[in-house]
Order: C-alpha cells, then structure tokens, then sequence
C-alpha cells in the first residue's frame, strides 16, 4: 500500500507541477496586469508603474518569471494582493473553509440522493417509482445552478421569507443561535449544488446497478436462497460503486464550477467570489494562487478516489 501511496503521489506531484506551469504560462500572456490601473490614474508618473514592474519581474522572461514564483510558493510565500491589501495565503486561507463546507456538504447530499434511489430504481426497472424518479432525475439534471438558485431565492426568500439569501459572515449571534442561522443561510446553497449533482449520479447509479444485477454471480447468488436486500447489499452494490467513484472524482471539477457560480449568486465570500473579483481587478498573484489551490484539490479528490477503489474491489491492482 505505501509503495502505491508514493507512485500516486508522485503522479500527483507531477501534474500539479504541470498545471501551474500552465496556468502561469496563460495568465502571463494574458492581457493586462496588477499594475494596469494604476497606468489610468494620472497622478500616478508612469516612470513610478514602470520603476513598480522592475520590483517584481514582470518584463523578465516568462521561464524566469515561473521559477522564481515556483521557488516562493514552495517557501510559504504566495504573493501579494495589491487589491485586498493582504498576503494572498491568509486571503485564500479566510475562504477556502467556506467553499469546502458547502461543497462537501453538497457532495454528501447528492450521494445521499443518488444511492438509495438509483439502486431502488434498477432494483425494480420501469415501475412507477423507476419512472418518477428517472423523470425527476432527468429534470434536475438539466436545469442549471443558476436557475435553481434564483428560483430557491424567489420562492423561500422572497415569497415565504423562510431563508436569507445573502450569505453573512457578521453573525453577532453566539452558541447554538449563531450554529442554527449558519445552518438557515447555508440550505440554499448547498441545496442548490447537492440537487443538481444529485440528479446527475441518480441516473449514473441506476445505470452501473442495472449492469451489475444481471452478471452471473447475482442469478448465483439468489439461487442459493439470499434475501434480495442480502443480494443487494453485498453483491451488486459493492461492484455498482466501483464507476461511481470514478464519476464522482471525475465530477469535482464541475462541481467547484457550479460552486463558483452559487456563490456569485448568494454572495458567499468563498474561493470561487474570490477568484472572479480577482481576475476583474486584474489581481494575478490571488488568481493563480486561487486556481492553483482548486487544481490541487481537484488531483486529491482524485487520489483518493483512486485509493478507494482497492478497497471496494481486492482485485484491482494498481501497478
């Protein structure tokens, strides 16, 4: 196992090393920098701006440019946010909590939504329950976040005046009055990301169950007198599962995508906020440093979901 662990990781180590040479690479060639306003203010001498962007290496080649963000990085050191006014490490540090909360929550409730119906479903295909919830699912999935979340907010904000649909941070309430409004403001939104995916992998379960009850070891093993629920279980589930983890490690990606647009949508100070109010203002240390936290986190979930499947399967091997 840890000799599996260290080629993973390896793997892992490489493609972050690739994706940041990447994301430096377009983010340099890209139009503008963090010193472009400043060339619009007039009491500003453009020989200060230009003294500004000797400092900090931004006429030196590109390949320069990397390697001396590249050796900061590994010190500890992320850059500065000229716009925030803060290092860009306790920046990102202040909202990636929030982003990992609402969409690790929302994780959970889209596999909360998508096992038990998607396994029941294939369990008995085209019943009246298969159909409402292959309608429902088909529904879902089509409908986009920001739809979902500008009908959540008209509906248990505004009509019913259930739920604030602006995120605060301010909360003055202490104990479990301030846990119970972080919950209240929270519902939306994870909500939101947890219904859609879970719509998703609704079908996607049905799917890889549907394949798995019919193989030759299920007929066995009713054959030899188990319960359905037993067969269920302990034959077609676990098997079931194996390509719905692949989805879900391959899926986090888009769900950070729809994470950044659910907290446009309910202001929600978290890293996806962050990182389109820093390309606005043209903040290129805080966005790479953003994209680059979101792409590490992306090749984990990955890692992991590649550690899983030795432990749902003993015969995938993984040389």
């Amino acid at each position: 196992m840890l000799k599996i662990l260290a080629k993973r990781l390896a793997t892992a180590l490489a493609s972050l090393l690739g994706i940041s040479a990447v994301l430096f690479v377009v983010l340099a060639l890209a139009p503008g920098d963090m010193f472009s306003e400043l060339a619009t203010n007039p009491a500003i001498p453009p020989d200060v701006i230009e003294g500004l962007r000797k400092q900090f290496g931004l006429d030196d080649p590109i390949h320069m440019r990397y390697l001396r963000w590249l050796a900061a990085m590994l010190q500890g050191d992320w850059g500065y946010s000229f716009v925030s006014r803060i290092d860009t490490y306790d920046l990102i540090v202040q909202r990636v909590p929030t982003t990992l909360f609402i969409v690790g929550c929302a994780q959970l409730l889209a596999l909360a939504i998508a096992l038990p119906l998607g396994v029941y479903s294939a369990a008995k295909p085209y019943s009246l329950f298969d159909k409402i919830a292959s309608t429902l699912a088909f529904i879902g999935f089509s409908l986009p976040t920001f739809f979902t979340g500008l009908l959540f907010i008209l509906l248990f904000s505004i009509h019913l005046e259930w739920l604030p649909f602006i995120y605060r941070t301010n909360i003055t309430e202490t104990g479990w009055r301030w846990a119970w409004e972080m919950f209240r403001q929270s519902i939306m939104p994870i909500a939101v990301i947890g219904l859609a995916q879970g719509a998703a992998w609704t079908r996607y379960v049905r799917s890889s169950v549907l394949d798995v009850i019919r193989l030759d070891h299920v007929t066995t093993a009713r054959a030899k007198g188990l319960s359905e629920r037993v067969v269920i279980v302990k034959h077609v589930v676990r098997n079931a599962l194996i390509p719905v983890v692949t989805l879900v490690a391959l899926e986090i990606p888009v769900i950070f995508g729809g994470a950044i647009i659910t907290e446009q949508i309910f202001r929600i100070p978290g890293v996806g906020t962050l990182l389109i109010s820093s390309l606005i203002a043209n903040d290129t240390p805080v966005v790479m440093a953003v994209t680059f936290v979101m792409a590490a986190l992306v090749i984990a979930s990955n890692l992991i979901a590649d550690l899983v499947y030795g432990s749902l399967d003993p015969r995938i091997t993984h040389d």
